[in-house]
């Protein structure tokens, strides 16, 4: 109020011409504090209602912290009121537990000796459980490592046979791995005539190079089947069948196979397949051609494995 009187004062000083120059500057420059000082008091009017808004806010938050809080405390009232119903509760049976009988005591405490009983037997034999499963355990650690034997020799033989027999590439005669075996697979334009089991120059050439392999390889086993196609035997003499010949040609080769005195004979088997385990169709002749064939296939010895296997 004093302000709007002293601004009132200073408008009529201004507007009264008989005032002097000194009133008028004095006046003026009192006009011109208030300004300021009016302009002070908005800002911290301003300032003033900023800082309420804030704190209509702050108390805005205080108050849904309040309701969160004495929510959280009835809960905690009530869990408190629900476990301290249950510690009675308990209590109770406690106390009446304690006044059993010294008979039924005894037949808890009986019981219970039992139970400890039943327990440490059966700790005995979890002990002895743990312990078988460890010696298998170490016995599977010794077995994954002679698999892993066996197949780097096979890979090895593989490797050695392929080298071998590097110069028949081409002639119908291929080495490959599957499943832990290795075949060696020659078609008959490498070994025979049609309609016969005696084995060429050449043919008999790439399997004396088996049995110098072989031969250095005592421990594998060798089994040679005899392949035909579906084409009926023509031919005439002691052979009936392409059973009799598919069998006579694998004879053959183990024949060839034996000429060599380091290769053990217990190790080798001669078996006739005849047409029923095809390689390619019989409907095409590039298909028949495939099917004609010798197939040696090498084995490691897994009569430690087998031994192994049956002990876990």
């Amino acid at each position: 109020m004093t302000k709007k009187i002293s601004l009132a004062l200073v408008i009529l000083a201004l507007t009264t011409s008989c005032v002097s120059k000194k009133i008028y500057n004095d006046l003026e420059a009192k006009y011109t504090e208030l300004k300021k000082e009016n302009r002070t008091l908005a800002d911290e009017n301003a300032e003033l209602l900023a800082a309420k808004n804030q704190l209509e806010i702050d108390k805005e938050t205080l108050t849904k912290d309040l309701a969160t809080v004495k929510s959280e405390r009835d809960q905690w009232l009530s869990d408190y009121t629900a476990a301290n119903n249950k510690f009675n509760t308990l209590q109770a049976s406690y106390k009446a537990l304690e006044k059993n009988s010294n008979e039924a005591l005894e037949s808890n405490m009986k019981k219970n000796r039992e139970l400890l009983e039943e327990l440490e037997a059966k700790g005995k034999a979890l002990a002895l459980e743990q312990e078988r499963l460890n010696s298998n355990s170490k016995r599977l650690q010794e077995l994954e490592s002679m698999i892993a034997e066996k197949e780097a020799s096979m890979k090895k033989l593989k490797e050695t046979l392929s080298k071998a027999l590097n110069s028949f590439e081409g002639k119908g005669l291929t080495v490959h791995q599957k499943n832990g075996k290795v075949y060696v697979s020659m078609e008959n334009k490498l070994l025979f005539s049609s309609g016969s089991w005696a084995v060429g120059t050449e043919g008999k050439r790439a399997v004396v190079e088996v049995g110098k392999v072989l031969a250095a390889n005592p421990d594998i086993s060798v089994l040679i089947e005899g392949h035909t196609d579906d084409d009926a035997y023509g031919g005439s003499g002691p052979i009936a069948d392409n059973w009799d010949l598919s069998t006579k040609r694998a004879t053959a080769i183990v024949a060839i196979l034996s000429e060599n005195k380091e290769v053990s004979k217990q190790n080798l088997t001669a078996a006739g397949r005849s047409e029923y385990a095809p390689l390619g169709s019989n409907a095409t002749p590039e298909g028949k051609a495939k099917n004609r064939r010798i197939e040696i296939i090498l084995t490691p010895k897994l009569d430690e494995i087998s031994k192994m296997l049956n002990d876990l």
